[in-house]
This record gives structure tokens, sequence and C-alpha cells, in this order.
């Protein structure tokens, strides 16, 4: 009789775990039930904004559903981040940013209420080369100018950025570090408001990506005197790369799509591939070839190990700088 009983058991286990595997797939197969959220840790009218525009508009085509973008700037984008990071594991809300709040913010921020390795990776998306963007009349045509006046005019240079971590901060940083020089650091809320400085001639200068400099540096209303990537851009190919004068140096921002933790991998695995097919169409591939965004195709494994080799990147500059929030 028992091993009659310790069957049916087993059979009726069986038909729970059958019904709760369906009940999932299900699940993930109506996804989303809902709108969708993508929240940005920046402010509007940035190269993040764009991309995020732009994908869930194409999101949201697909799938039948409203995809919406939310900007939560401020706290060196440690506000949006954390507010993702809190959401349900659902699908229903996801995260575009930098490298800073799924990478290394732990680094600059300890007392974050998240921890940036706890994103779920569910797509890299874009690349693009940043621009050392100067001010119209700052004294100096290059790199290497650039360095001379630092040493001749110690802690007198100011540069601006989205905030402690960011990309342009870091990658000032790293020419602190090659050059051997000091400069200061001016934070904004944004892309955008940091750009406007450099132009309105409050701040010296600013490591901004070539889609939204180049138009400035084409109407003169700033310079860009050097890239961050290892060769020079076809966008401003007159702007030799800042490696040139200080080897070792490279600074190219990159988006990345995340979800909240514990979101379950297939529903990731969906994602990433709405995201791919979308990337697929001719459409998004000539809008993002205008904002001179390269795609960087890939499953959430290849973004979960490209964020760690961003950690074990920025984490030397961040430790031999000594780089802190402000």
């Amino acid at each position: 009789m028992s091993g009659r009983w310790s069957m049916t058991w087993m059979m009726v286990g069986a038909l729970v775990l059958a019904a709760a595997n369906a009940t999932a797939s299900l699940a993930q197969e109506a996804y989303p039930s809902r709108l969708v959220k993508v929240i940005l840790p920046s402010a509007p009218g940035s190269t993040t904004d764009m991309l995020a525009r732009l994908i869930a508009d194409q999101l949201s085509q697909k799938w039948g559903k409203p995809v919406i973008v939310e900007n939560i700037a401020g706290a060196g984008m440690s506000i949006g981040a954390a507010q993702a990071f809190r959401a349900a594991p659902d699908g229903h809300t996801l995260f575009i940013s930098p490298p800073s709040p799924v990478t290394f913010m732990k680094l600059l921020y300890p007392d974050i209420s998240f921890d940036p390795r706890e994103f779920t990776p569910i797509s890299l998306l874009v690349r693009v080369p940043n621009a050392l963007v100067v001010r119209k009349d700052f004294p100096a045509a290059n790199v290497k100018e650039l360095v001379a006046y630092a040493k001749a005019n110690p802690g007198k240079i100011t540069y601006a950025s989205q905030g402690a971590g960011s990309t342009a901060h870091l990658s000032a940083n790293l020419i602190e570090l090659l050059a051997g020089i000091e400069m200061v650091h001016v934070p904004f809320r944004g892309a955008v408001p940091a750009l406007n400085a450099v132009m309105a001639g409050h701040v010296d200068f600013f490591f901004d990506t070539v889609t939204t400099s180049v138009p400035q540096h084409r109407a003169g209303n700033a310079r860009i005197i050097a890239v961050g990537s290892t060769e020079r851009s076809g966008v401003v190919p007159e702007a030799p790369p800042v490696a040139e004068a200080l080897p070792g140096f490279r600074s190219v921002t990159w988006f990345a799509m995340t979800g909240p933790p514990g979101l379950p991998p297939a529903l990731a695995e969906k994602i990433n591939q709405a995201v791919a097919e979308s990337f697929g169409r001719p459409e998004v591939s000539e809008r993002l070839q205008r904002l001179t965004l390269e795609p960087m195709p890939g499953s959430p494994a290849d973004a979960a190990r490209f964020f760690a080799e961003e950690v074990a990147l920025w984490g030397k500059v961040i430790k031999e700088r000594n780089v802190k929030a402000e």
C-alpha cells in the first residue's frame, strides 16, 4: 500500500510541477501584458535619451503594448538606477543606461542602495566614440597643448561631466593619470547642460559623444580637438585620437539594457531577441547610423562578460586616481 501511495504522490508532484511550468511559460508568452516602462538615469535630449526612445518605439510596435521612457536624473545617475533596481522583475520595467550604473557605480558610491552587479543583463545596445570638446576660445588646439597648458596652470582647467562616475568624468581622470596633471571637475545633471556650459564658455571642456558634439563643432559653437577611440572617427576625421598624444587612452561610450535583479533568464532572452530584431530593421539601422551609433549585438551572457571587463578597466582608474563621488 505504501508503495502505491508513494507512486501516487510522485504523480501528483509531477503534475503540479508541470502545471507550474506551464503557467510560467504561458506568462512569458503573454509578455508584455501591460505598459512597459524604460527608465533612463539622465535628462531628456541626450544620446541615451534618443536611443531609448527609438528602442521604445520599436518594441511598442512589436509587442502591441505602449512602451514609454521615463527620465529620472540626479545624484550621478543613481536615483534612476535605484528605482529601476527596485522594480518588480517581471519585464515591465527596463533600464537603459551608460556604463556606470550597471558596472562600477558601487566603487564610487559605497553607500548606494543597490549593487550594479545584481542587475540582470539583457542586451548590449550600441557604442559611440567620445569627443574631447573644448570651448571655442580655449587656448589649446590639441591634446599636447592642453596638457602643456594644464601643467603651466595647475588646477585652472575645468571639465564638465554628467556626474561622478560618468564616462566623461572618468575619461578626464584618465587624462590626468596619463599626463600627470590636475584639473577641476564641474558636474552637471546630464550631457546637454554639460555641453551647453562648454558652448557658453563657462567650462573648458567636456567628453561628449560625437553624436551630439559634432553638429556644434561644425557650427563653430565649440571645438573638437580629439576623439576617445583608438582610431579616427569618420564623422570628424580631422580630430586625432587622444591616444596619439597619450598612449593607452581609450574612451568609448556604450549603452546597455538591463532588468531588475531576479528577472527570469528566459524573459531576459526574449527581450534580448526583440531588441535584436529591432536593430535588424533597415529603418533602425539607418537611424542609428545618422546618430553615429554602432550596434553591439550579443546575448545576455555577452553583456555580462562585457560588464565585467568594464569594471576592471575603469575600476583601475577609480582606484589609482582615488575618484570619489562628489
